[in-house]
């Protein structure tokens, strides 16, 4: 299946994502109707595993919305299993080394760029997807080029080597996690300060120069136009939990007074 998302972001398009944290496939598809391009179904923090991913992924497909997932850790088990399930695109925390970006890689794309383990799976329809009946050849060149691997900068080591994490073959972008990294600047949530704004354009501008996609969070709607002005490609806007309740508290507001 097509990746939508990269698509947009290849042609010059600002692409607005949220994280997923409700866990219902309900709610992928309403995060689809309300126009969002993508959503993280989130199995870092959140509880799911990626038997709750594939119906989620299913519900997003229904609607035109992008399903990618961040990883638990940097492990084989761990990106197989989301991108067996079909998500498009995989979000990697706590990224440190160049070494473990390579990982990634090895783990999430099949040769000759890496060592993904190959069987017929829900997320290529058991091979019953049209790009998955061409050959075994066309299958994995489409899937290394439609399935991204995102490394989330989140740590001093990630930001240090940055230059080499992103040239990388199988690296398809940077997603920036805001509050682990200012908490490894020693800023925690100090988002206004000097350095970590040049932090932030930083990364931006090694995306740039490598013509890969910059990618952020924002807990905010100032926070979301101030990324896109310095130049983001993509930013994942709050989560659906949080604009549940922050809707529900201006209903009431509004309503109550």
């Amino acid at each position: 299946m097509k990746n939508t998302l990269r698509e947009k972001m290849l042609a010059g398009e600002k692409t607005l994502g949220i994280f997923m944290e409700l866990g219902t496939a309900t709610s992928a598809e309403c995060l689809g109707l309300g126009g969002m391009d993508y959503l993280i179904i989130d199995t870092e923090h959140g509880p799911f595993d990626p038997l709750a991913a594939l119906d989620f992924i299913r519900a997003a497909r229904l609607y035109n919305i992008t399903p990618f997932a961040r990883v638990q850790e940097i492990s084989r088990s761990a990106i197989l299993k989301l991108l067996d399930v079909g998500a498009q695109g995989l979000i990697i925390p706590c990224v440190n080394t160049v070494a473990e970006a390579e990982t990634i890689v090895s783990c999430g794309k099949y040769m000759p760029m890496g060592q993904r383990g190959v069987a017929n799976s829900a997320g290529s329809g058991f091979w019953y997807e049209d790009y998955a009946t061409q050959g075994m050849p066309h299958y994995f060149e489409f899937s290394n080029r439609e399935s991204m691997l995102i490394p989330q900068c989140e740590t001093l080591g990630c930001l240090e080597h940055l230059e080499e994490i992103v040239a990388i073959e199988g690296i398809d972008g940077i997603f920036v996690g805001p509050y682990d990294l200012s908490t490894a600047m020693g800023i925690p949530g100090q988002f206004d300060k000097p350095e970590f704004q040049e932090a932030l354009r930083h990364i931006q501008a090694v995306c740039a120069e490598a013509k890969k996609p910059s990618l952020i969070y924002a807990g905010t709607e100032s926070a979301a136009r101030a990324d896109f002005a310095m130049g983001y490609d993509s930013v994942a806007y709050n989560m659906d939990a949080v604009l549940l309740i922050e809707a529900c508290k201006a209903a009431r507001r509004n309503i109550l007074g």
